[in-house]
Order: structure tokens, then sequence, then C-alpha cells
């Protein structure tokens, strides 16, 4: 069933100057994708610091400013994000907020 809504859409859409969703050009379409797994990457990549910090019970050399840092910027971008209703940057930086906050504790606990 059609609630009618879908045509107050088309005109927010058309109104705000709004792109087609999702995007009949495949390298936007594929941008879209990829943009979730560049988002995915990002805090993975950040997992072998992670594990430093607790396998080895040392935070040598980890600056807990920076990465208490990083980890209010990222509640920050993720505000944005929920705000905004933009899908990759809520999945990227509620990632990064898991991961940012994990060595900032890590570097507090083992100083």
């Amino acid at each position: 069933m059609n609630s009618g809504l879908h045509h107050q859409h088309i005109r927010k859409r058309i109104y705000k100057n709004l792109e087609q969703f999702p995007n009949p050009n495949p390298k936007i379409r594929f941008l879209d994708r990829l943009i979730f797994v560049i988002g995915a990457l990002g805090p993975i990549a950040t997992i072998p610091q992670a594990y430093t910090i607790f396998a080895h019970h040392s935070a040598a050399g980890v600056s807990f400013f920076s990465w208490f840092v990083y980890f209010l910027f990222s509640i920050v971008w993720l505000v944005y994000g929920i705000v905004h209703k933009e899908k990759a940057i809520i999945f990227s930086y509620s990632l990064w907020i898991i991961m940012n906050g994990l060595v900032a504790f890590g570097a507090i606990i083992y100083r």
C-alpha cells in the first residue's frame, strides 16, 4: 500500500536539490558502497594498537591526550551524522568511538 508520502519525498528531494538515492550513476553507487567499507577499515586498523596495549599491559609511547581527543571528536562526528541522517558517518564514527575509547582507556590503565 502506498500512503501517498512517496510523492512528498520526491518533492522534498527536488526542493532541496538532493541527489537520487540510490544514484543511477554506477560510479557514484560504487562510491556509496565503498565508503561503508572504508568506514569500517579505519577503526579495524586500530585493533593492533589496542591489542598491543591490552596484551602487553603497557601503553608506553601512547598519548592518552591524543586518543581522548580523537574519542571526543568522534562523538561530535557521530552527533553530526545523526542530525544529518548520514548513515555512513553514523556507522564509521560509532566504530571510531569504540576504538578510540578503547585505546584511551588502555592508555590510562597501563601508563
